[in-house]
């Protein structure tokens, strides 16, 4: 298994941001290649999307979930991957996010993708495009405040 972790500071409130990150449904708006995303229930979630060419389909638990500190998943169909993301209040407005992935590379192209740094850049972009997402809006678009264990 591969394991990244990158982190990026969003100018906005803590509960907005994790508030957010909630709602996976709007993650194909600013996860590249992620077409779908559907919650099944409160600790599942439905994928699908585009990676290396190919059309990718898994379903995902969260196992852990603490509003405004922590969610972490691991994959329970589909290529083996697990995770975590956890928000730190860097101030009143400023909030740090820091996602923690772990992959394995399936094939030949999937493990040339990431020897060249590929998921890397793919998920410095995909946070990126979650910080533009928050801080253009100013709020979330929605918030589950459920606790997970």
């Amino acid at each position: 298994m591969e394991t990244l972790e990158k982190s990026i500071d969003v100018n906005a409130q803590l509960h907005e941001v994790y508030n957010q990150w909630t709602q996976f449904e709007e993650f194909p708006k600013f996860m590249q290649g992620v077409e779908e995303v559907r919650q099944l229930s409160d600790k599942r979630l439905f994928w699908k999307a585009k990676l290396w060419g190919k059309t990718e389909e898994w379903e995902a638990e969260i196992y852990e979930q603490v509003p405004d500190q922590r969610i972490a998943w691991r994959s329970v169909t589909g290529a083996p991957n697990a995770g975590a993301v956890s928000f730190k209040a860097l101030s009143p407005g400023k909030t740090q996010v820091t996602l923690s992935l772990s992959y394995q590379p399936l094939g030949i192209t999937e493990q040339i993708g990431d020897a060249l740094g590929l998921v890397s850049g793919r998920i410095e972009g995909d946070l990126k495009r979650f910080q533009d997402f928050i801080e253009e809006r100013g709020r979330a678009t929605g918030a589950w405040r459920g606790e997970i264990r």
